[in-house]
């Protein structure tokens, strides 16, 4: 039988201690973690001791280290809807955050010759184009680029998209008849890693979307999230998908 007296390791008992503080609220959702420095000293430990509690900590989820940033506590995982579509406003408010955006382009261009392929229109046709970063309580959690057929939504570029989002207005005005989901896990494109001020290392979920309406192809859309700060989930039932 294990002896229950036996003292804890010290990377245990760090880990132990951090647990504490979060669990009792004096450490909140994104407060910064005290350093492997700070910690080490604390516990009269090596780094390397204060390395291993950090790196199983953020392995269990508790804690998010960034490189050259630092060590914060992790929110909690939000249940996204797999495949339903809806406004990531309602999503964000639902998990009890609160959501902004900012608008990064909004504009009407030629479409190249893959767009127009996933528009199903010749090279060339116009098309809006719309790149949109959502936040919680001022971090981002989405990094939202749309391609959106003008035939169906010809008052998309008109919208005011920190009042209301893409989403919500392309559900309103060009009603969903199927959607294409294609879900993956991707390194954060360079472009993308500034919006959200996460390492090059941190792993991203990618979703790619395509969607019909009025019997035509109405947008193409790709979506990219920080992998620690949103979870995709899907119930099957026999009547449908929830």
């Amino acid at each position: 039988m294990e002896n229950s007296s036996k003292p804890r390791a010290l990377y245990e008992q760090i880990k132990q201690h951090v647990v504490k503080e979060i669990d009792a609220g004096h450490l909140k959702p994104d407060d910064r973690v005290p350093s492997e420095t700070q910690l080490s000293r604390a516990f009269k430990a090596s780094r390397m001791t204060a390395n291993r509690a950090l790196k199983e900590l953020t392995e269990e989820g508790r804690i998010v280290r960034i490189q050259g940033v630092g060590t914060f506590v992790a929110r909690p995982k939000p249940d996204v809807a797999l495949l339903e579509i809806k406004s990531i406003a309602k999503e964000i408010v639902d998990w009890g955050g609160v959501h902004s955006c900012d608008v990064l382009l909004l504009a009407e261009e030629p479409a190249d010759r893959d767009i127009a392929a996933r528009l199903g229109l010749n090279q060339g046709s116009r098309i809006f184009h719309s790149i949109v970063l959502h936040k919680d309580r001022g971090v981002g959690v989405q990094y939202s680029e749309r391609f959106i057929n003008p035939a169906v939504a010809p008052d998309y570029l008109a919208q005011d998209y920190t009042r209301i989002t893409p989403s919500d207005y392309l559900l309103e005005t060009a009603p969903v008849q199927k959607a294409e989901h294609v879900i993956e896990s991707v390194r954060c494109p360079s472009q993308v890693l500034k919006h959200f001020q996460i390492g090059a290392a941190e792993p991203c979920l990618r979703l790619i979307r395509r969607t019909w309406s009025f019997d035509r192809v109405a947008t193409y859309s790709t979506m990219i999230s920080p992998g620690f700060r949103y979870k995709l989930k899907g119930i099957f039932t026999r009547g449908g998908i929830q």
